[in-house]
Protein backbone atom coordinates (compact mmCIF):
# COMPACT_ATOMS: atom_id res chain seq x y z
CA UNK A 1 0.00 0.00 0.00
CA UNK A 2 1.50 3.69 -0.93
CA UNK A 3 0.93 6.25 1.72
CA UNK A 4 1.18 9.27 -0.45
CA UNK A 5 -0.21 12.29 -1.17
CA UNK A 6 0.09 15.06 -3.99
CA UNK A 7 -1.96 18.27 -3.00
CA UNK A 8 -2.23 21.48 -4.19
CA UNK A 9 -4.05 24.68 -2.94
CA UNK A 10 -4.42 27.99 -4.29
CA UNK A 11 -6.17 31.25 -2.32
CA UNK A 12 -5.31 34.98 -2.89
CA UNK A 13 -2.83 34.70 0.29
CA UNK A 14 -0.83 31.71 -1.25
CA UNK A 15 -0.19 28.77 -3.91
CA UNK A 16 1.08 25.91 -1.88
CA UNK A 17 2.22 21.85 -3.65
CA UNK A 18 3.17 19.49 -1.55
CA UNK A 19 4.01 15.97 -2.08
CA UNK A 20 4.68 13.29 0.93
CA UNK A 21 5.67 9.87 1.25
CA UNK A 22 4.99 8.49 5.14
CA UNK A 23 7.20 5.61 4.20
CA UNK A 24 10.25 7.66 3.41
CA UNK A 25 13.85 8.35 4.48
CA UNK A 26 14.02 11.96 6.05
CA UNK A 27 14.19 13.01 2.44
CA UNK A 28 13.00 16.72 1.88
CA UNK A 29 12.75 19.99 -0.70
CA UNK A 30 11.21 22.54 0.68
CA UNK A 31 10.79 25.50 -0.25
CA UNK A 32 8.58 28.20 1.49
CA UNK A 33 9.74 31.20 0.99
CA UNK A 34 9.90 31.47 4.85
CA UNK A 35 13.51 30.63 5.76
CA UNK A 36 12.89 29.51 9.10
CA UNK A 37 9.79 27.81 8.28
CA UNK A 38 12.04 26.06 5.60
CA UNK A 39 14.44 24.79 8.61
CA UNK A 40 11.55 23.01 10.82
CA UNK A 41 9.75 21.34 7.90
CA UNK A 42 13.40 20.15 7.25
CA UNK A 43 14.13 18.97 10.70
CA UNK A 44 10.44 17.32 10.49
CA UNK A 45 11.02 15.10 7.52
CA UNK A 46 14.59 14.46 8.37
CA UNK A 47 13.08 12.93 12.46
CA UNK A 48 10.10 11.45 11.36
CA UNK A 49 11.20 9.73 7.78
CA UNK A 50 8.56 10.99 5.95
CA UNK A 51 9.84 12.00 2.55
CA UNK A 52 8.15 15.92 2.16
CA UNK A 53 8.38 18.44 -0.93
CA UNK A 54 6.90 21.48 -0.58
CA UNK A 55 6.90 24.47 -2.84
CA UNK A 56 4.96 27.48 -1.05
CA UNK A 57 4.65 31.46 -2.08
CA UNK A 58 2.53 33.79 -0.95
CA UNK A 59 2.16 37.36 0.61
CA UNK A 60 5.07 37.34 2.37
CA UNK A 61 5.34 41.19 1.54
CA UNK A 62 2.75 41.69 4.43
CA UNK A 63 3.61 39.17 6.70
CA UNK A 64 4.64 35.24 7.04
CA UNK A 65 1.47 34.36 8.29
CA UNK A 66 -0.50 33.32 5.32
CA UNK A 67 2.00 31.08 3.58
CA UNK A 68 3.28 29.26 6.75
CA UNK A 69 -0.84 28.60 8.13
CA UNK A 70 -1.44 27.52 4.59
CA UNK A 71 0.92 25.18 4.09
CA UNK A 72 0.32 23.71 7.65
CA UNK A 73 -3.18 23.22 6.52
CA UNK A 74 -1.96 21.28 3.04
CA UNK A 75 0.40 19.23 5.27
CA UNK A 76 -2.29 18.00 7.68
CA UNK A 77 -4.49 17.11 4.31
CA UNK A 78 -1.39 15.45 3.07
CA UNK A 79 -0.91 13.21 6.53
CA UNK A 80 -5.28 12.41 6.69
CA UNK A 81 -5.20 11.33 3.32
CA UNK A 82 -1.43 9.15 2.90
CA UNK A 83 -3.41 7.50 5.89
CA UNK A 84 -5.96 5.87 4.44
CA UNK A 85 -8.45 4.14 6.80
CA UNK A 86 -5.38 3.85 9.03
CA UNK A 87 -5.53 0.10 9.07
CA UNK A 88 -2.42 -1.55 10.84
CA UNK A 89 -0.60 1.32 12.13
CA UNK A 90 0.32 1.82 16.22
CA UNK A 91 -1.71 5.09 16.48
CA UNK A 92 0.51 6.57 19.40
CA UNK A 93 3.33 8.05 19.63
CA UNK A 94 5.50 9.73 22.02
CA UNK A 95 9.06 11.43 22.44
CA UNK A 96 10.91 13.70 24.32
CA UNK A 97 13.74 15.63 22.46
CA UNK A 98 16.52 18.01 23.81
CA UNK A 99 18.04 20.82 22.36
CA UNK A 100 20.84 22.48 23.76
CA UNK A 101 19.14 24.34 26.74
CA UNK A 102 15.54 23.38 25.37
CA UNK A 103 13.25 20.25 26.05
CA UNK A 104 10.31 19.19 24.12
CA UNK A 105 7.60 16.32 25.17
CA UNK A 106 4.96 15.63 22.24
CA UNK A 107 2.39 12.57 22.23
CA UNK A 108 0.21 12.19 19.07
CA UNK A 109 -2.53 10.04 18.87
CA UNK A 110 -4.19 9.06 14.97
CA UNK A 111 -7.94 9.09 16.66
CA UNK A 112 -9.46 11.11 14.12
CA UNK A 113 -10.86 13.50 16.39
CA UNK A 114 -8.65 17.14 16.17
CA UNK A 115 -7.31 18.40 19.22
CA UNK A 116 -4.36 20.31 20.54
CA UNK A 117 -2.63 20.96 23.73
CA UNK A 118 0.10 23.25 23.76
CA UNK A 119 2.07 24.54 26.96
CA UNK A 120 5.15 25.61 28.71
CA UNK A 121 6.36 28.34 26.61
CA UNK A 122 8.11 30.88 28.07
CA UNK A 123 6.28 34.13 28.89
CA UNK A 124 6.65 36.72 25.15
CA UNK A 125 7.99 33.29 23.50
CA UNK A 126 4.99 33.98 20.91
CA UNK A 127 6.27 37.76 20.04
CA UNK A 128 9.99 36.77 19.38
CA UNK A 129 11.28 36.97 15.59
CA UNK A 130 13.04 34.14 15.27
CA UNK A 131 15.56 34.54 12.14
CA UNK A 132 13.78 38.26 12.05
CA UNK A 133 10.42 37.23 10.26
CA UNK A 134 9.04 34.71 11.92
CA UNK A 135 7.32 35.33 15.18
CA UNK A 136 6.92 32.44 18.14
CA UNK A 137 3.14 32.50 17.71
CA UNK A 138 3.50 30.54 14.59
CA UNK A 139 4.60 27.61 16.45
CA UNK A 140 1.19 27.24 17.99
CA UNK A 141 -0.35 27.71 14.54
CA UNK A 142 1.36 25.33 12.90
CA UNK A 143 0.63 22.82 15.33
CA UNK A 144 -3.12 23.86 15.26
CA UNK A 145 -3.62 23.41 11.70
CA UNK A 146 -2.08 20.10 10.86
CA UNK A 147 -3.39 18.23 14.16
CA UNK A 148 -7.08 19.61 12.67
CA UNK A 149 -6.83 18.96 9.12
CA UNK A 150 -5.03 15.67 9.73
CA UNK A 151 -7.34 14.70 12.37
CA UNK A 152 -4.38 14.27 15.23
CA UNK A 153 -5.33 14.54 18.71
CA UNK A 154 -1.74 16.02 19.99
CA UNK A 155 -0.07 17.24 22.87
CA UNK A 156 3.80 19.37 22.27
CA UNK A 157 4.59 20.75 25.93
CA UNK A 158 7.87 22.81 26.37
CA UNK A 159 10.04 21.01 29.46
CA UNK A 160 12.36 23.75 29.57
CA UNK A 161 13.92 26.20 27.24
CA UNK A 162 15.71 29.47 26.80
CA UNK A 163 16.45 30.09 23.50
CA UNK A 164 13.29 31.20 20.77
CA UNK A 165 15.22 29.20 18.40
CA UNK A 166 16.33 26.21 20.00
CA UNK A 167 12.34 25.97 21.54
CA UNK A 168 10.63 25.78 18.05
CA UNK A 169 13.49 23.24 16.98
CA UNK A 170 13.32 20.89 19.83
CA UNK A 171 9.22 20.96 19.62
CA UNK A 172 9.15 20.22 15.88
CA UNK A 173 11.39 17.53 16.41
CA UNK A 174 9.86 16.14 19.00
CA UNK A 175 6.53 16.28 17.41
CA UNK A 176 8.20 14.61 14.04
CA UNK A 177 9.52 11.36 16.49
CA UNK A 178 6.04 11.12 18.07
CA UNK A 179 4.22 11.42 14.87
CA UNK A 180 6.66 8.62 13.21
CA UNK A 181 6.32 5.93 15.85
CA UNK A 182 2.17 6.77 15.55
CA UNK A 183 1.97 6.45 11.84
CA UNK A 184 4.17 3.27 11.69
CA UNK A 185 2.82 0.10 10.79
CA UNK A 186 2.89 -2.25 13.28
CA UNK A 187 2.77 -6.13 12.42
CA UNK A 188 0.78 -7.14 15.06
CA UNK A 189 -2.14 -4.80 14.73
CA UNK A 190 -4.85 -6.32 12.52
CA UNK A 191 -7.13 -3.96 10.75
CA UNK A 192 -7.95 -0.63 12.43
CA UNK A 193 -6.80 -0.17 15.69
CA UNK A 194 -9.80 1.11 17.77
CA UNK A 195 -12.22 -1.20 19.54
CA UNK A 196 -14.50 1.73 17.36
CA UNK A 197 -13.45 -0.40 14.39
CA UNK A 198 -12.69 3.17 12.88
CA UNK A 199 -10.05 6.06 13.32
Amino acid sequence: MNRIATLTRKTSESQIELSLNLDGHGRSEISTTVPFFDHLLTAFAKHSLVDLAVRATGDTHIDVHHTVEDTAIVLGLAIKQALGDKAGIGRYGDATVPLDDALARAVVDVSGRPYLVHSGEPAGFEYHLIGGHFTGSMIRHVFEAIAFNAGLTLHVELLTGRDPHHIAEAEFKAFARAFRKAVEPDARVEGIPSTKGAL
